[in-house]
């Protein structure tokens, strides 16, 4: 049997198909994993043997850099979080809590809004530009498309966002030949149904893009925690003001003396950006360290 390094595009009934020497193998985890409690996920890194009828075993995951556990996938490097400008509508404060997500995980966050045909999401494209977020608005007339392929190229990418927000669309835009199906809009829920039915790493464009229906944003953040303490941390444009605070206690929600709060005030940073973070903060405040 020959070694090979490669990475897993998907796993399906204790099968996993790893992706190595530009062929797919169709292995199957060894015990040990098992009995350790660890579990292969799309987008782990690996070691596999495998034999000429194109089957083998995983016999090691290499260490991930990140790691998310709804759904289930590691490596991510760009994490597009997709919002409609209408039907249904952006929630900035979820938008801003997933941005916080990647942030904690080393993971960069991109901005998108599609359906910009339906509503002007000018206001909430500049926040994000503002802080420093690649942006990009998508109609069905068109779009960035080619931008947004070069900054995906040669990376891991998952899309995320509520259902009926365009993921899946987007995603047979960018790349035709997948033909994710796609599904229709319920006007009485005001949100879609989820049509994607596992995490699947496709290969485009040197890298890979993820689309699942785990990569909502209600799968996503269940469970996620952060303490108030460090949430400033990751609003990445509050950051070069947090040692300027008369403060060393401050909030940086309407604090005397408080840096960032000044900032906002003087158009430095975004207002939508920071009555997000305040909400958030709220949320938050009174939870400690040990229940996380």
């Amino acid at each position: 049997m020959n070694k090979l390094n490669g990475i897993i595009l998907k796993g399906i009934g204790g099968f996993y198909y790893v992706e190595a020497a530009d062929a797919v193998y169709e292995c199957k985890a060894k015990g040990v994993f098992r009995k350790e409690g660890i579990k292969p996920v799309a987008g782990d890194r690996v070691t596999v043997s495998v034999s000429d009828d194109m089957t083998g075993t995983l016999d090691d995951i290499l260490e991930r850099k990140n790691y998310l556990e709804r759904p289930p996938v590691a490596n991510i490097d760009i994490l597009a979080v997709v919002s409609s400008a209408a039907k249904p509508l952006p929630n900035l404060i979820i938008n801003d809590k997933m941005i916080a997500m990647a942030e904690k995980r080393s993971i960069e966050p991109v901005v998108i809004f599609t359906k910009t045909d339906l509503a002007d999401v000018s206001e909430m494209a500049a926040s994000y530009i503002k802080a420093g977020f690649r942006t990009f608005l998508f109609s069905p007339e068109g779009g960035d498309e080619d931008g947004l392929k070069k900054l995906i190229s040669g990376k891991v990418t998952a899309f995320c966002g509520n259902s009926g927000v365009g993921k899946s669309t987007l995603i047979n835009r960018l790349c035709p030949g997948v033909s994710l199906q796609t599904g229709e809009i319920s006007d009485k829920l005001g949100r879609g149904r989820h049509t994607t039915r596992q995490a699947e790493l496709i290969p485009f464009e040197n890298g890979y893009i993820i689309d699942t229906a785990g990569f909502s944003t209600v799968n996503m953040l269940q469970g996620e925690a952060f303490l108030a303490e460090d949430l400033p941390y990751y609003f990445r444009e509050f950051v070069p003001y947090l040692t300027k605070c008369r403060f060393s206690t401050c909030t940086h929600v309407a604090d005397n003396g408080c840096a960032v709060c000044e900032a906002v005030k003087n158009g430095e940073i975004s207002r939508l950006r920071h009555e997000s973070y305040a909400e958030l903060y709220k949320e938050i405040k009174d939870l400690k360290k040990w229940q996380i």
